[in-house]
This record gives C-alpha cells, sequence and structure tokens, in this order.
C-alpha cells in the first residue's frame, strides 16, 4: 500500500534524519562519556583498564573541585541575574519611541555575534598587566599597574562580566519580543484603573513578560553553567585553580594531564549541574506563570 505524504507514518519518517543525527553526534559520545568515566583510559593509548568507581571517590577528594564548583555556579547564576535585569532595563528603554531605538538595539546586541573566544581576547587586552588598556589610564594616577586578571578574588567577577557583556543584548532582544505582544488594552484598563508606572509594571508588564523570563534564564543558567571559551582567553583557568570551570578543568584534565577517564567523571558532573539546576529553575517558573 502507498503513503500519502501526509499520512502520520510518513511524516514520522521525517523524523528519522534528525534522529540519526542526535544517535551520532548527541547520544553517542554521552553514553560513551558514561562509559570511559569508569576507566583510567589517557586518552590516546588503546590499552586501559575498568577501575568502577574511582573517578568518582577521586572526586570527592579532590581539594580544588569546591573551587571549581563555585566558581562555575557563580557563572551560571550571576550572568543570568545581571544579564535578565540589565537585558530588562534595556528592553524597556528601547521599547520607547525613541528616534535612535534601532541603532541602540543594533549595537547592544552586537557583541552577541562575535565569537566568544574572541570577545575574550579583546577584553584581555583591556584588562592584561603589561600594555593593557586599563593600566595606562592606572598609570596616570599611580606608581604601580594593577593586575586584576592574577587577583583571585577579581577575575571569576571580571570574566562573570565580560560574558554578560556579550550576552545581554539577546535578553533584550527576547524580553522585547515579550513586550511587543502584550497588548495595549492591559495598560489603557489600569490607567483608568488609576495605575502609575510602577503599579503597571509590577502588576501588568512583569506577569504578560513571564513566559521571556523563563526562557531567558534557562538559556543564560546552561550558557554560564558550561562557560569555556572566555575564561580559556582571560585567564586560562588561573592562577592555579583560581578562575576554572568545570568544563576548563575537564578540558585541562583531557588535554594536559592526559588524564580522560577522569575529564569523563567531571564531564558528568557538569551535565548533571546543568540538567538539575536548569529542570528546577523551568518547574519553578512554568508554576509561576501559571499563578501569575
Amino acid at each position: 500500500m502507498r503513503m500519502s505524504r501526509n499520512s502520520p507514518g510518513w511524516l514520522n519518517l521525517m523524523y528519522v534524519p534528525v534522529l540519526l543525527l542526535f544517535s551520532l553526534f548527541i547520544y553517542y559520545p554521552f553514553i560513551q562519556g558514561i562509559r570511559v568515566s569508569f576507566t583510567n583510559w589517557d586518552g590516546f593509548n588503546a590499552n586501559y583498564s575498568w577501575i568502577g568507581l574511582d573517578n568518582y571517590v577521586r572526586m570527592l577528594h579532590d581539594k580544588n573541585i569546591g573551587t571549581v564548583i563555585r566558581n562555575t555556579l557563580i557563572y551560571g547564576a550571576g550572568s543570568t541575574f545581571f544579564q535578565n535585569a540589565i537585558g530588562l532595563m534595556y528592553a524597556l528603554l528601547l521599547n520607547q519611541s525613541i528616534r535612535t531605538r534601532g541603532l541602540t538595539r543594533t549595537i547592544v546586541y552586537l557583541p552577541a555575534i562575535v565569537s566568544p573566544l574572541i570577545m575574550g581576547y579583546i577584553w584581555y587586552f583591556f584588562f592584561q598587566y603589561r600594555g593593557g588598556a586599563l593600566n595606562d589610564i592606572v598609570l596616570l594616577f599611580a606608581d604601580k599597574p594593577i593586575n586584576l586578571l592574577a587577583n583571585p578574588n577579581a577575575n571569576v567577577w571580571i570574566i562573570m562580566a565580560v560574558n554578560t557583556f556579550q550576552f545581554v543584548g539577546v535578553a533584550m532582544i527576547i524580553f522585547l519580543a515579550g513586550l511587543q505582544s502584550i497588548s495595549k488594552d492591559y495598560y489603557e484598563a489600569s490607567s483608568i484603573d488609576g495605575a502609575g508606572p510602577v503599579s503597571k509594571f509590577f502588576n501588568v508588564t512583569l506577569p504578560l513578560l513571564a513566559p521571556s523570563i523563563t526562557i531567558n534564564i534557562v538559556l543564560n543558567l546552561i550558557g554560564g553553567l558550561k562557560l569555556f571559551d572566555v575564561i580559556i582567553a582571560l585567564t586560562k583557568g588561573g592562577p592555579g585553580y583560581a578562575s576554572q570551570s568545570l568544563s576548563t578543568l575537564m578540558y585541562k584534565t583531557y588535554f594536559g594531564a592526559q588524564d580522560a577517564g577522569y575529564a569523563a567523571a567531571l564531564g558528568n558532573l557538569m551535565f548533571l549541574m546543568i540538567a538539575i539546576i536548569s529542570v528546577a529553575a523551568l518547574l519553578f517558573l512554568r508554576r509561576k506563570e501559571i499563578q501569575s
């Protein structure tokens, strides 16, 4: 029997190429990563042994893992907070009838189309100790330059700020789309009820922006928790482990220490962190959307 092109069976067949590609490039490497985490493979040698949970036990006793997890959470939560707060302010401002709003939107969004690695190097030349633009200014007022990228109390926050700067335009665009979908009837009705600008923002704008807030927070959390390029460009995770994230430590462990088994265990920990945090945030925000 010949299958009609509009039949459900034919349409389901259209999924097959995508499922094959996902299986080849996503599911198979993921399963292999889990398998490798139970071995002592160095990433190159054909011979390796099954060592059970040793890599995970080693992770529990790793004195640097606490710092790395803390940094990863700062990159994820900090970037999410500032990207959403600043992105919302930009969206509210650029949703008004101002003459240069098209140009300003373009300027704010422009960093998002630059490679994160290139963006990191651009800011590296600004913050670098010798010959950096920041220190050229500092030396006008002080005797010694400052080395912020080598300061463990500052470099994590600089990396988080650079990531926020680069992707705040994406948050702004999503908020702008949400703002422009809100009917003016709601604002006219609230004006008749005597609501002011602040009351309209908290009782009309924010509740109706809930889907945009959910999308932004989940995307920003995932992007911040797996941050890699900017860290490599600015500090390479140093000094020591001061600015390492799970993704950069995984890279360093695999290619630097040639310890693919432990790197795979770190990758699985990062996957679990991202999955648990993003799914929990998504479920919480979806519930809030329904309540609002």
